[in-house]
């Protein structure tokens, strides 16, 4: 049973951060592509990062470029979502993707609320 898990989101105020964490089990963490993607209220899910299977490549919506880092560690199935200088925009619900091209394998989690407020 694959099971992506989300946690390290809550409420902080403008300016804070945050780090996320995605546990995954059930898959061969090695040959996924991990992303990162949020989605606010009354609009449409977006990407937010992403990181090569083996850790050699990343991309950044322009929005996060330069507060946001993404990172895995393989030894422990693990992706994690650096979140610095938060904005009010920020506010959303961020979901784990898990994705490869090796055999068909396409996962998402539950998601974890992220809210930015004074």
């Amino acid at each position: 049973q694959v099971q992506l898990v989300e946690s390290g989101g809550g409420l902080v105020q403008p300016g804070g951060s945050l780090r996320l964490s995605c546990a995954v089990s059930g898959l061969t963490f090695g040959i996924y592509d991990m992303s990162w993607h949020r989605q606010a209220p009354g609009k449409e899910r977006e990407l937010v990062a992403s990181i090569t299977s083996v850790g050699s490549s990343t991309n950044y919506a322009d929005s996060v470029k330069g507060r946001f880092t993404i990172s895995r560690d393989n030894s422990k199935n693990t992706v994690y979502l650096q979140m610095n200088s938060l904005k009010p925009e920020d506010t959303a619900v961020y979901y784990c993707h898990a994705v490869t091209t090796v055999i068909p394998g396409d996962y998402w989690g539950q998601g974890t609320q992220v809210t930015v407020s004074s």
